[in-house]
């Protein structure tokens, strides 16, 4: 009613940080660097020091605090990954086809998070266009909640019979027992305390034409079925602060302008 394949490698990197962040030796593998620009050589190839910086900010951004324990750490684990690809590379594992491809896509995953961050640093959404998308929530919510109970039914006949039945008398509650919606059913139709604004359209429609303790006079009509609506009450509905819902809402136009910007640029894009 209401409006992951498994990577082997970066398991068993997450395993080997892990382990390395919170017990990490801060003798030998601390030294500082032979050569200008490197914090460490394995066999030779030096492990530049931009690697290190980039490994440590998305620690730092990650909530680790800098110290020089966690900067031991990392430097220990980037020795470890280059004595293990150079390890893996012996065995041939990067000219594996599979391997390759991971690369790949990895290399991409990098690129993308990279250009989408620009886009977003590039595009900020202002406090006005938050604040004007506040408002627009707030006017379609409307300013009433309802607390409404509904039979779901297959057929037109059958939410007519169910409502000759209530006609009759009976429970609203009782015959709520045959209603297809699953969620409901067991607790008499009950939906409980919704804004409009929250359902399909017909249905909400239906739902605010409905005086206070009375039920539909005909079915309603949804995707999802017919339906008998009751309403049970309606109270005056408290929105939430500006201030207290800003950052989401600010987060989903931030969305919406990449995934305008995605669209944009899929459409300039040749694609056969």
């Amino acid at each position: 009613m209401k409006h992951t394949l498994p990577r082997l490698l970066p398991h068993l990197t997450a395993l080997l940080v892990t382990g390395l962040l919170l017990q990490a030796p801060l003798h030998a593998q601390n030294k500082p660097a032979a050569k200008s620009g490197t914090i460490a050589t394995v066999n030779g190839v030096a492990i530049p020091a931009s690697r290190s910086d980039a490994f440590l900010n998305d620690q730092l951004a990650q909530g680790q605090q800098d110290s020089e324990q966690l900067r031991a750490a990392i430097r220990n684990d980037l020795i470890n990954r280059e004595m293990l690809a150079q390890a893996a590379r012996k065995k041939g594992f990067d000219k594996k086809p599979e391997v390759q491809a991971r690369f790949e896509i990895a290399r991409q995953d990098l690129l993308v998070s990279a250009y989408l961050q620009d886009f977003v640093a590039s595009h900020p959404i202002s406090d006005e266009a938050v604040k004007a998308e506040y408002e627009n929530i707030i006017k379609a919510m409307g300013n009433k909640e309802y607390k409404a109970r509904h039979i779901l039914v297959s057929t037109e006949d059958e939410a007519k019979n169910i409502i000759a039945e209530l006609q009759k008398g009976g429970k609203f509650e009782e015959l709520a027992k045959q209603s297809k919606d699953p969620g409901s059913k067991d607790r008499g139709g009950e939906l409980g305390w919704n804004n409009p604004a929250g359902y399909v359209k017909p249905f909400a429609d239906a739902l605010v034409k409905l005086e206070k303790g009375k039920f539909s006079a005909t079915p309603v009509k949804t995707d999802y079925g017919w339906h008998v609506i009751q309403l049970d009450d309606v109270r005056d509905m408290k929105h939430p602060p500006f201030e207290e819902v800003k950052p989401q809402i600010q987060q989903r136009l931030q969305q919406q302008a990449v995934a305008k910007h995605i669209s944009e640029l899929r459409a300039q894009t040749k694609i056969e």
